[in-house]
């Protein structure tokens, strides 16, 4: 069996989502951790994960929200995050991808759930883009451990955060022909690996351009488990462990 431990499951992502969860669960992928990282996909997948026993959920504010969230938006997830299929924050973070115009605001957005996450003793899902140096000086003045969503950056920075205790998310990108997060990976133990799709992004090769799906989990672990020279159930067994040992999903089961 195989956990997708982020992707993404609201009406802008997919018309279906019973759809895409039982196509998953075909290709043995099951439970799922899925992300509500704005106020309408909180609303939708809050709901979801109340009807199906296999959905937990982390919460938070992406920083695409950081020009809009208000103390109400704050209040309301500090309010759901206590909610029994809430495993951890995010996604939240730093993207400064298309400019640094609302940095602060990113940041103060950022330390505000990472405050929370302190308080409610929950793991943090990271979103870093062009962000990776502030991301870390931050996080390292807050008690708390978590994942590096759709991890793409050096081995250095990857040992920087491995002194920390983070894990990180490995999705589709480690498929593409023109990416060079193979070589991090074969470097990284692979105690400290999580798989995710990023759903409905991000599809992995030979898919790459398709919409994709929490079904593709096993494609990615199989080239992991190239990359490592191992057996696809070792990574299955292994990635398994890590994501219980990060997150509690013993609240519904």
């Amino acid at each position: 069996m195989f956990i997708d431990t982020h992707f993404h499951l609201g009406s802008d992502s997919y018309d279906d989502y019973q759809e895409v969860l039982n196509e998953a669960r075909k290709n043995q992928v099951s439970p799922f951790i899925v992300s509500g990282c704005n106020r309408k996909e909180m609303e939708e997948v809050l709901k979801i994960a109340s009807l199906e026993e296999d959905v937990f959920l982390t919460l938070g504010y992406h920083p695409d929200c950081a020009d809009s969230v208000i103390d109400e938006d704050l209040k309301f997830l500090e309010e759901k995050i206590k909610a029994s299929s809430c495993v951890g924050v995010g996604e939240i973070g730093l993207d400064y991808h298309y400019g640094k115009e609302n940095r602060n605001k990113q940041i103060d957005l950022f330390r505000k759930q990472l405050a929370l996450a302190e308080k409610y003793h929950l793991p943090v899902v990271i979103h870093t883009r062009d962000a990776i140096q502030d991301t870390y000086d931050i996080i390292k003045e807050y008690n708390v451990v978590g994942v590096l969503h759709c991890f793409n950056e050096s081995l250095e920075m990857a040992k920087v955060f491995l002194k920390l205790g983070f894990y990180f998310g490995i999705g589709g990108v480690v498929t593409f022909k023109n990416s060079k997060l193979h070589e991090t990976v074969k470097e990284l133990p692979l105690e400290k690996i999580l798989l995710e799709t990023d759903s409905p992004y991000l599809a992995p090769e030979p898919y790459r351009g398709k919409k994709n799906g929490p079904w593709n989990i096993p494609v990615i672990a199989q080239r992991i488990a190239d990359i490592k020279q191992i057996t696809l159930e070792e990574v299955s067994k292994i990635t398994l462990t890590n994501t219980h040992r990060l997150f509690d999903l013993t609240k519904k089961m």
